[in-house]
């Protein structure tokens, strides 16, 4: 199997990167780890005119510190995700849901940026990204723009970028030191896409939850907020929550779906069990594994 033929450019900055998208009137396609463009590209699913190719974009690369954020390069590799000091401190789930994808080979390229804009519902960054706050930062000739994690996905593999947009970083608020990370995903093997999955963090203080930042992935079009568990997590004290409740309600946010892995039924009632067991191993550990 062949790609279609295409041009090849590898800009240098981003605004190389932006004027090429422009003036290809939608027929670029970026590529970043490649993980999922190069076999659509083989399979001639994907026909780029000209492939901007932004690994060699050194701004687009990189974790920072901003105003109560941390600032994460759409470039960063997933690997060195997993290794980064600075977010193993201020976004512990985040590292724990890369240790999730895939295999460690595909995780040598693939991307964090790649990852979130693609929109995999499965996936577990997109979902990561809602459930924490996160902005996305866009940039194309005609300037720039910040999208809320929550309002960047329209369907599976749709977005609200434009044609002629980069994403440049992803912005995380702060969580305080010592909020507590909550993950779990059922798949059918290690490395697969999650069946049900769900990721986010508690603050817990006084023996009271006081904030809470919660979402579904694999269980609808796109990775799913838990607002109505949320609004029940906050205010409520650890010794009278009903975890039970709670899951009920949060199963009550998604959309889940039939396919040939499992039912929707399947998922809604996976979802319930791995939810309330998270929830309540992460009360008691403060972390899930």
């Amino acid at each position: 199997m062949k790609p279609a033929p295409f041009d090849y450019v590898a800009p240098t900055t981003i605004e190389e990167a932006c004027a090429v998208i422009a003036e290809a009137g939608g027929g670029a396609t970026v590529m970043a780890g490649g993980q999922t463009l190069m076999p659509l590209l083989n399979l001639r699913m994907s026909q780029p005119f000209i492939i901007v190719d932004i690994n060699k974009i050194a701004e687009l690369k990189g974790v920072s510190r901003g105003a109560g954020v941390t600032r994460i390069g759409p470039m960063l590799r997933q690997c060195d995700a997993i290794t980064s000091e600075a977010l193993a401190r201020d976004l512990p789930v985040l590292v724990q849901a890369v240790r999730h994808i895939g295999h460690h080979q595909t995780r040598n390229r693939g991307t964090v940026g790649g990852s979130i804009a693609l929109g995999e519902p499965a996936a577990e960054l997109p979902a990561t990204a809602v459930a924490l706050n996160a902005t996305i930062e866009v940039r194309s000739t005609a300037g720039t723009r910040k999208i809320p994690a929550s309002e960047f996905y329209l369907g599976p593999y749709m977005n609200t970028l434009q044609p002629d947009e980069l994403i440049t970083g992803i912005t995380f608020p702060d969580w305080p030191k010592g909020h507590i990370p909550l993950f779990r995903e059922l798949a059918q093997r290690p490395g697969d896409f999650a069946l049900v999955g769900i990721v986010g963090a508690l603050v817990v203080e006084a023996g009271k939850i006081t904030r809470a930042g919660i979402a579904w992935f694999g269980m609808g079009p796109t990775p799913i907020k838990a607002k109505t568990a949320e609004q029940m997590l906050v205010g409520q004290s650890l010794d009278t929550l009903d975890i039970q409740a709670v899951a009920e309600s949060a199963i009550a946010d998604t959309a889940p779906f039939d396919d040939q892995h499992a039912s929707a039924e399947y998922r809604r009632t996976v979802g319930k069990r791995i939810f309330a067991s998270a929830l309540r191993e992460a009360l008691k550990t403060g972390e899930v594994a």
